[in-house]
């Protein structure tokens, strides 16, 4: 679904996905939007900041209640603060205008490529992980706090999986992207730190006691020990 008010841009974008083979429905209000996704339940969301009657982020958080599609963000302001807003109501990614099409499909390309349950085990899927009081179930892609069920995002899901895979790894930031976001992904790798911090708020893991994700100097991230 594509909701953009520029209806230029918004027909460029969907005849791009279109020429991919996807069913798109485009809208230009933010109100419709909501609409829609309830009726089409799609699987990535193309979401302008700037709406009327609803603006982006106001829709991304309701959208948020009902669906889990990806949320690719479209900013016309490049202030990071609009950046970090939209990513602290559960978009997935962002672009900033004017961009590339052809990037933009890519990176929905990659998106979908991330399925939204495994298949089956692989060869580092293994059964659910415990460290500490957080318990990581990535089959059925379930989290537990101390017993009770934490809501994460599928980008935020993936994102803690990858570092429960290989705990004792310390991961860059690239590497993070290469396997959530997928190696095609170009822009800023500060993202990857957006949305550890919204991880961190899920699990009351304050940075400074890093139970759950630990920050490695120079490099990036691991997974902490739960103590």
């Amino acid at each position: 679904m594509v909701v953009e008010d520029e209806t230029h841009l918004a027909g460029v974008i969907g005849s791009y996905l279109e020429r991919e083979g996807l069913e798109v429905a485009v809208v230009h209000d933010g109100l419709e939007a909501l609409e829609v996704a309830r009726t089409v339940d799609p699987d990535v969301v193309v979401l302008d900041l700037g709406l009327p009657s609803l603006d982006g982020v106001e829709v991304c958080r309701q959208l948020r209640t009902f669906s889990d599609a990806y949320v690719v963000m479209l900013t016309a302001r490049s202030e990071e603060v609009d950046t970090l807003i939209g990513l602290s109501v559960g978009a997935d990614d962002y672009m900033t205008k004017p961009f590339s099409p052809r990037i933009l499909m890519a990176r929905i390309q990659a998106l979908l490529r991330r399925p939204r349950k495994p298949d089956g085990a692989d060869d580092h899927v293994e059964g659910a992980r415990t460290f500490g009081a957080l318990v990581v179930d990535p089959l059925g892609r379930d989290v537990w706090l101390e017993g009770e069920p934490v809501s994460l995002t599928r980008t935020e899901f993936d994102l803690l999986t990858a570092l429960s895979d290989h705990p004792q790894m310390a991961f860059s930031r690239r590497q993070l992207i290469d396997t959530v976001w997928g190696p095609t992904w170009v822009g800023d790798e500060h993202l990857v730190d957006v949305h550890v911090g919204h991880l961190r708020r899920k699990l009351n893991d304050d940075a400074s006691q890093a139970r759950f994700i630990r920050t490695v100097r120079g490099v990036g991230y691991r997974m902490g020990t739960g103590q």
